[in-house]
């Protein structure tokens, strides 16, 4: 007996089927419904699908099950296509009470613990392609769950996966521990970061997002991302391109900074700078990198500027990076890493300071990005402003100003001040704060000198020839210069001001070494024996 085909069915306009609209109907509530709603019963009807879940291969599978008498073989090779076909036409227990495919499906599902691990990724590959309605429905779910279950499992079991290192691709062992058994020891925590290379960005997000709920080492999931970015480049289009760089940096922003590489974050940040990637994405991409700058290194920071600037390095970008680092929180930014900060910084400002287009408040920025604390000494920053200066001989005399109210002078080593002092590239009024600091340290020094003659004032003292007078002629030159000094002198007499300031500071200190060997000889020669130490005097008391 024939059976009458008298529903036309376009599935996402990739093909068309004649079916019976009865049979379909006994098994799909969205059918019988649409039917029922259809005054016109003699002429044949027309259905159009625009997002039928698994296209035509889904829809095949379907029509098997109710051809069949609702009987089909269900497996974990079709089970995703079903369960979402199913889920789409409402094929649940109808009032005939003909066989429920999606109670089917969903009972095969609770045997999916015994699925091996290429069905299970089979069955999650298939719902990338028709995601919304595979993650409704709950099988997306139940999917992910039992594969990031079992790689939970494979990571726990292995004796080294708390231990990864973010910037390398081994692992920290013990002395005793081979090479060989380090790689095996990797490639137990890693061997299916290429497996998943086949998931599309929209699936992998749902995959590292339900690794963060079951507790996942975070730092072998952020390598994970490193090795997805790059492999997914290989035969990625540039708009392919742009989504994977989007999906893993929105993916890494989920993760604690602490396991994050700092240089694979650059590898991604030069990717994303030849790339149209979202504004939202770059700003997450500079946060993160930013968190880490004490990890960074000069090469790393060296951006070339963006086309159409006529400078030569991005110091936009890392003006950005220095405010996100100070802004990662309270305790985080310890004054080691100011430290570590500071010191990349002092090499980047030289680095930068020869560029003829950089401008005075860019540099000056530059110098005032990060806190006076950050630094022990200003030399190198000297040094640095001193080579701005020297490609820059057409500054005002106020832009110099400017830059050198960056420097602390109290910081800058003897040495420095005295060639500030002859620098004649330097504004004349930075070499008085030189000689003003200069005079500082002098004092420090002669209160150091009272402080340590006070201490040996007893029968067994130093002598007291000729050091008197040193310390009070070094107090009158203090005096001296701090009293005649004049804002409206020539360089000339002010160099030779500060060249004989600093003949009196290393006199001193000649002087203070004196002092110091002859109170270690003295107190060398007065040690008590044993015998006598009762009847012998205290010294300092």
């Amino acid at each position: 007996m024939a059976v009458c085909c008298d529903l036309e069915v376009d599935i996402n306009g990739e093909e068309t089927f004649m079916v019976n609209k009865e049979i379909v109907a006994l098994y799909s509530s969205r059918l019988s419904k649409l039917f029922a709603k259809s005054t016109d019963t003699k002429r044949n009807l027309k259905l159009i699908f625009h997002d039928f879940p698994g296209g035509t291969q889904s829809f095949e599978l379907l029509l098997r099950f109710c051809y069949n008498n609702g009987q089909i073989d269900i497996a974990p090779s079709n089970i995703s296509l079903l369960h979402c076909a199913a889920q789409f036409m409402e094929m649940k227990k109808s009032t005939l009470e003909k066989p429920n495919l999606l109670e089917q499906t969903e009972k095969s599902l609770e045997e999916i613990n015994y699925w091996t691990w290429s069905e299970l990724l089979g069955s999650l590959k298939q719902c990338q392609e028709f995601l919304p309605i595979a993650n409704s429905s709950g099988i997306l779910e139940k999917c992910l769950d039992s594969l990031v279950g079992r790689l939970a499992l494979t990571i726990e079991a292995s004796p080294c996966a708390s231990t990864s290192s973010t910037d390398s691709s081994g692992f920290r062992f013990s002395s005793d521990t081979s090479t060989e058994s380090l790689k095996n020891s990797f490639s137990r925590v890693t061997w299916w970061f290429e497996d998943l290379i086949i998931l599309g960005p929209s699936l992998i997000e749902f995959v590292i997002k339900s690794m963060v709920g079951q507790k996942i080492d975070q730092v072998i999931i952020s390598r994970f991302l490193f090795y997805y970015q790059k492999s997914k480049f290989y035969t990625a289009t540039t708009e392919e391109k742009s989504k994977i760089l989007e999906t893993v940096i929105d993916m890494l922003n989920t993760l604690d900074r602490s396991s994050l590489s700092c240089k694979s974050l650059f590898g991604i940040l030069r990717v994303a700078l030849s790339l149209n990637i979202k504004k939202s994405g770059r700003s997450k991409l500079e946060s993160m990198i930013g968190y880490l700058m004490d990890q960074a290194t000069l090469d790393n920071i060296l951006i070339p500027s963006p086309n159409g600037t006529n400078y030569l390095y991005d110091v936009n970008l890392v003006l950005r990076f220095l405010k996100a680092f100070l802004h990662r929180g309270g305790c985080q930014t310890s004054l080691s890493s100011l430290k570590k900060v500071a010191s990349l910084m002092d090499l980047y400002m030289a680095e930068v300071a020869p560029d003829p287009c950089l401008k005075p408040l860019k540099f000056l920025s530059l110098a005032l990005a990060l806190p006076d604390s950050s630094r022990d000494s200003y030399d190198e920053m000297y040094h640095a402003i001193d080579m701005y200066f020297e490609v820059h001989a057409g500054l005002l005399e106020e832009e110099k100003m400017n830059i050198c109210f960056s420097l602390n002078y109290e910081k800058l080593s003897a040495e420095v001040c005295l060639h500030l002092s002859q620098n004649a590239k330097f504004p004349s009024k930075t070499a008085l704060q030189a000689l003003i600091s200069e005079q500082f340290k002098l004092k420090n020094l002669l209160e150091s000198t009272n402080n340590t003659r006070s201490c040996t004032d007893s029968p067994c003292s130093l002598p007291k020839t000729g050091s008197k007078d040193k310390k009070d002629e070094a107090n009158e030159q203090v005096v001296l210069y701090a009293g005649k000094l004049d804002l409206s002198a020539d360089n000339e007499k002010l160099r030779a001001h500060l060249q004989g300031m600093q003949w009196r500071v290393m006199e001193l200190e000649k002087v203070c070494r004196k002092m110091q060997t002859q109170v270690a000889k003295i107190m060398k020669s007065k040690v008590p024996s044993h015998r006598n130490a009762r009847s012998l005097p205290k010294l300092c008391s």
